[in-house]
């Protein structure tokens, strides 16, 4: 079976991310390409990681007025990404455009809540009740959009698959028992994301961050 693990390659070195990705390509599910990679790479650099032959998963959080986000998922055509990232918070008609703009074979997911947030943050954005709550709202949200799915912690996937028997559920955040949590809030084990409904796990640092990642990728699968 496919790896269900995407490494998260959040560099903005084209060369160190070839080398990571070549590195592990045989134990993961595909890449994960952020902000960081696209603004110092562009599209150019996105080709060349989809010429390695692994899925890519460009996560780049679109959040701007329906007109804007639709012409830049169409700007995007041509890369063809596995997986796509938009903003949940940008409303239902940006999200509509988002996906009606999207290449037919791409997954667009909606953003629901960071894992570097939490309740505290949320109430400091003028948000009241639960990361859970606001979770389930944005679920309601992309599924009524027409989305594919959301992105979302390990702490709320079960709830959120609950919702959506059949939505794609994203989860970050995911860190191997007793792993450095970084600076994120909201973490689970691999083991547990799948457990409550993840369909695909983005890993980052426990893979890149290793003295041999090719290694930690195996590692962090043999618990799957």
């Amino acid at each position: 079976m496919t790896s269900r693990i995407f490494v998260a390659l959040d560099t903005p070195d084209i060369d160190r991310a070839k080398a990571i990705a070549n590195r592990v390509r045989h134990h993961v599910g595909g890449i994960k390409l952020g902000l960081e990679f696209f603004m110092a790479n562009g599209r150019h650099g996105v080709q060349e990681m989809h010429d390695l032959g692994l899925p890519i998963f460009l996560d780049l959080k679109l959040h701007d007025i329906p007109n804007t986000v639709g012409k830049a998922v169409q700007a995007l055509r041509g890369l063809d990404p596995a997986v796509l990232t938009v903003h949940g918070a940008g409303g239902r008609a940006m999200l509509e455009d988002a996906k009606a703009a999207a290449p037919l074979g791409t997954k667009v997911v909606a953003v629901t809540m960071l894992t570097s947030l939490d309740e505290n943050d949320l109430r400091t954005t003028g948000i009241e009740g639960s990361a859970h709550d606001q979770v389930l709202r944005l679920t309601d949200l992309a599924m009524d959009a027409g989305l594919d799915g959301i992105v979302c912690s390990g702490d709320e996937v079960a709830a959120a698959h609950k919702h959506w028997p059949k939505g794609f559920f994203v989860v970050p955040g995911v860190r191997p028992a007793n792993g450095h949590i970084g600076d994120q809030k909201r973490v689970v084990t691999p083991r547990a994301a799948l457990d409550a409904g993840a369909s695909i796990l983005v890993v980052g640092r426990p893979i890149t961050g290793a003295d041999d990642p090719d290694l930690a990728a195996r590692e962090i699968g043999a618990t799957l």
